[in-house]
């Protein structure tokens, strides 16, 4: 399986922890508020582009809603491939830091 990148991972995380509240807005909030960072819509949109077209991503318009404008929101859902990419990422990143010093871990 090929590797995904940070940013794919990261938003692939805030997805699954969001559930069916995960559109870019709150994907965004939970990612910058996590790693510090202030994340652009850009740097949110294209990657969320690119897991759907990989199948690790299903997206969907909601309803439409007043606060909106009655506007929809587009909300992603993991997949089971999303899930597996995750899974392998997590198993790669454990066995590259398995022999790295302890000293080193907590650097």
């Amino acid at each position: 399986m090929k590797l995904i990148t940070r940013a794919e991972e990261l938003i692939l995380l805030a997805v699954w922890k969001l559930g069916g509240n995960a559109y870019c807005v709150p994907i965004r909030a939970q990612i910058s508020e996590i790693t510090g960072e202030n994340w652009s819509l850009g740097s949110i949109y294209m990657p969320l582009d690119r897991l759907v077209k990989k199948g690790y991503l299903l997206s969907y318009l909601s309803d439409s809603t007043p606060e909106r404008g009655g506007r929809h929101k587009r909300i992603y859902k993991l997949t089971d491939i999303g899930v597996k990419a995750l899974l392998h990422v997590r198993q790669v990143q454990a066995e590259m830091w398995r022999d790295v010093p302890e000293s080193f871990r907590k650097a």
